[in-house]
């Protein structure tokens, strides 16, 4: 099998993947025959009740599981084709998580958090990492708290870290998990402005959410139930 897709036009390709979880109460499928697509420039809401198979589903975007059937490709890339070795280098490239804990390095600043993946993956050369964080901090709205632990900044600022740091590769994907979980509404409305940026600007963004209130910001909301889609809707934007 070709590892590299022919499609280049879609950045997320999920092709009737399946994924079962052995319990001593027998096998649970988390997810069964699922199809996702989603386009560079495109905003995709996934949404669903607790179990629905959210995390599941985005986890396998993200290389973290493997499905039991079926395809994922992401960036061009049948990801679980991938060696461990090989899809921790395709992960640093090609994907930027953003997490509802925002999981920034408490002992350091928030400028070094985003340089972080620049010097895992060689991005950058050593002396241009700062000036590059520094510009994503910028873009994110929070330049000023560079120099400062996460501790000291307030759950929005940190998640705008977090988001800054998942662009520190220029990622052509994002991938973000529950990531206004934990915000005010004002806030959490702030943090999908970005995400709807950051699709304007060429990135394939999936969002797992239980907000489903998303009008004006993803382009589509998809609805999981029982491990399978329920609904693929286009919003009027």
């Amino acid at each position: 099998m070709n590892i590299v897709s022919s499609n280049s036009a879609l950045a997320i390709d999920v092709r009737g993947v399946s994924k079962v979880y052995p319990t001593p109460s027998g096998d649970f499928p988390a997810l069964q025959g699922v199809d996702l697509t989603v386009r560079a420039g495109e905003f995709v809401a996934v949404v669903g009740r607790s179990g629905s198979g959210k995390t599941t589903l985005l986890n396998l975007l993200a290389g973290i599981d493997r499905p039991t059937s079926g395809e994922v490709w992401v960036a061009g890339t049948a990801v679980q084709t991938l060696g461990e070795s090989r899809l921790a280098a395709w992960r640093g490239r090609s994907v930027g998580l953003v997490f509802q804990f925002f999981q920034l390095l408490p002992t350091l600043t928030v400028a070094e958090n985003v340089m972080l993946p620049m010097d895992f993956c060689g991005v950058w050369g050593v002396r241009e990492r700062r000036p590059a964080a520094l510009a994503l901090l910028e873009q994110v709205g929070i330049v000023e708290q560079a120099d400062k632990l996460p501790a000291a900044l307030s759950g929005g600022q940190q998640q705008r870290a977090a988001i800054a740091r998942a662009l520190a590769t220029d990622p052509p994907v994002v991938l973000a998990d529950e990531p206004t979980g934990n915000l005010d509404s004002a806030t959490a409305d702030a943090i999908l402005e970005l995400f709807s940026g950051l699709a304007s600007a060429g990135k394939a963004v999936a969002m797992v959410t239980h907000e489903r209130d998303l009008s004006g910001r993803a382009h589509r909301t998809v609805t999981l139930a029982d491990g399978r889609v329920a609904s693929d809707v286009a919003a009027s934007l």
